[in-house]
């Protein structure tokens, strides 16, 4: 009985994981295409051959090409955010204004990169919309923001203030600059700017 109980879950453990594997090379094989073609050129087709798995393997694990769109574009926010963590961490920096600043800094210098740039701030907004792609973007960075803010409450850096609606318009004002980065046609003036008007919205903070 036992034997037979370690059997079945044992099964279970690798038909899970075989399909936590489909899945992962699913993402993998789009996110490159994703990011070079864009969302519109890539191929279902080509996606799946690259991944190495058939067109219904896709289709259990993602509705359609939108939902595989969104698990690379949400894959991608994690690692940008997981980064920006690491940059800040190793910066020692503790002052919560300075550390917002380094994350606003950071974050416009990602936003450079051409797989970020395609990804998070042409493709996402346009096919999962507005209002789920602020969702999952709030999702890896508003606790950030948060605690920063309340940190910097409690230490007396910045007067006491409600701190989800001023988290929610920091991240607002952050959206809306890196888009401008992005669809800008002088991207160094650009970046330029869009720091120096983060910078100042931070430090107003105080």
């Amino acid at each position: 009985m036992y034997e037979r109980q370690w059997l079945m879950d044992a099964t279970r453990r690798t038909q899970a994981e075989r399909a936590a594997e489909t899945r992962e090379a699913l993402i993998a094989a789009a996110r490159p295409l994703f990011a070079a073609q864009g969302f519109a050129q890539a191929a279902l087709e080509t996606i799946v051959r690259a991944a190495g798995v058939t067109r219904g393997a896709l289709y259990h694990h993602f509705a359609d090409k939108t939902e595989l769109f969104a698990a690379v574009f949400e894959q991608v926010e994690a690692e940008v955010a997981a980064r920006m963590g690491e940059a800040i961490a190793a910066s020692k920096q503790t002052d919560p204004i300075e550390v917002m600043q380094l994350g606003a800094d950071y974050w416009l210098d990602a936003c450079s990169d051409p797989e970020v740039q395609r990804i998070v701030l042409v493709d996402a907004p346009a096919v999962l919309g507005w209002t789920r792609w602020t969702e999952i973007g709030n999702r890896y960075n508003i606790g950030l923001v948060r605690a920063l803010l309340e940190n910097a409450v409690e230490t007396g850096r910045i007067p006491p203030q409600p701190i989800e609606a001023t988290a929610l318009t920091m991240l607002g004002a952050m959206r809306e600059v890196t888009l401008y980065v992005a669809r800008a046609e002088d991207h160094d003036q650009a970046r330029q700017d869009a720091g120096a008007v983060m910078n100042r919205l931070i430090q107003a903070l105080a």
